[in-house]
C-alpha cells in the first residue's frame, strides 16, 4: 500500500527525531534482537549429497526444478535458493549444503535503506518486495554473497533462502530439514543446536572437525555446521571475523551528518509515494 504526502513527510519527521535519541535507539535496535533465534545444523558427516534439500526448496518457494547434472561446485543464484556441493578431501569426499546463513545481525539489513531486508523475530532474514528500491546494497554488504537479483526479469525480486518463513509461523520446519532422508539437516532452538553440535563433536572427536561453523563467525549465523574437516576445505569461508559487521558501523552512524541519516527515510518516502494508491490519492485531495 502507498502513502499520501502527509504520510511521507511524517515519515521525514520521524526520522529527523532519531537523531535526538541517538544512544536510546541503538539500544533499542540491538535489543530487539536478544530472542530465542532458531535455526538449523547442517551436519557433514551425515549428509550423502543426494540434494533432496535442492528440489524440496524449488518446489516450495515456485522456482525451477533442479537439473540433474551439476558441477561439484557452485553458487546459489536467482533460481535457486540452495546447492548441494561436493569436496574431495584430506578424509573423504564431503557434502556441503550452501544458502543464506541468516546471520544474527545482518549485513544486508543493515545496508538496506528501505527496510525491504529484515531480521524475524524467529531468525530468518527475510526481504519485503514492497520496500525494495532495487539499490542492492543488500547483495554487496553479504559476507556470504548470498542475496541474488533477476537482472533478466521485467519485475526483477532479490532471491535468497527465507528458511520458508511461512511454514514457520504455522510451527511447521522448513521443506529442506523437514525431508532430509539422512538427517543431515535438524531445525530447532539455535541454541539447543549449538549444544547438540558441541554433543557430537566431544562424543565423536575422531569424526568431527572441533569448529561449529556459524556459532561466532560473522557474529553468529542462524545456519550452524559441522563437519569431518576444516571448513577451509569446504569452500568455507573461515577469514570472518567473530563480530558482526553492522558492529563495525555503530560509532560512525551517529556521527555522520544529518543528511545521511535522513537519506534512507526519503528514498522510503520516494519509493512509497510513487507507488499507484488511487484510494490514497482521494484522501490527500480532500
Amino acid at each position: 500500500m502507498g502513502i499520501n504526502r502527509r504520510s511521507f513527510f511524517k515519515l521525514l519527521g520521524v526520522s529527523g527525531a532519531t537523531l535526538a535519541i541517538g544512544s536510546e535507539a541503538s539500544a533499542a535496535s540491538k535489543s530487539k534482537y536478544k530472542t530465542e533465534f532458531y535455526g538449523i545444523l547442517h551436519d557433514g558427516t551425515r549428509c550423502v549429497g543426494c540434494r533432496g534439500c535442492e528440489f524440496d526448496c524449488a518446489e516450495a518457494h515456485g522456482l525451477p526444478e533442479p537439473v540433474k547434472d551439476v558441477p561439484a561446485v557452485r553458487t546459489t543464484d536467482e533460481t535457486r535458493n540452495t546447492v548441494i556441493n561436493t569436496y574431495e578431501t584430506a578424509k573423504k569426499k564431503v557434502f556441503i549444503k550452501r544458502q543464506c546463513m541468516h546471520c544474527n545481525e545482518p549485513a544486508c539489513v543493515a545496508a538496506c535503506l528501505t527496510k525491504a531486508m529484515h531480521k524475524t523475530v524467529m531468525g530468518p532474514v527475510t526481504w519485503d518486495g514492497n520496500k525494495c528500491m532495487g539499490c542492492r546494497y543488500c547483495m554487496v554488504s553479504c559476507p556470504f554473497d548470498m542475496p541474488k537479483f533477476e537482472y533478466h526479469s521485467a519485475n526483477p525480486k532479490i532471491q535468497k533462502c527465507d528458511m520458508c518463513f511461512d511454514r514457520l509461523k504455522t510451527g511447521e520446519a522448513p521443506a529442506c530439514a523437514f525431508n532430509c532422508p539422512h538427517d543431515a539437516l535438524l531445525y530447532g532452538k539455535r541454541r539447543d543446536l549449538i549444544k547438540e553440535a558441541h554433543r557430537r563433536i566431544f562424543e565423536k572427536p575422531d569424526q568431527y572437525h572441533d569448529h561449529v561453523y556459524g556459532e561466532r563467525d560473522a557474529g553468529g549465523t542462524g545456519w550452524l555446521y559441522i563437519s569431518p574437516v576444516p571448513f577451509d576445505q569446504l569452500g568455507m569461508n573461515t577469514s570472518l571475523q567473530q563480530s558482526s559487521y553492522p558492529a563495525l558501523t555503530t560509532g560512525f552512524l551517529y556521527s555522520v551528518p544529518t543528511i545521511f541519516v535522513l537519506v534512507p527515510a526519503f528514498l522510503l518516502g520516494i519509493q512509497q509515494a510513487t507507488k499507484k494508491d488511487p484510494l490514497n490519492d482521494e484522501q490527500d485531495d480532500e
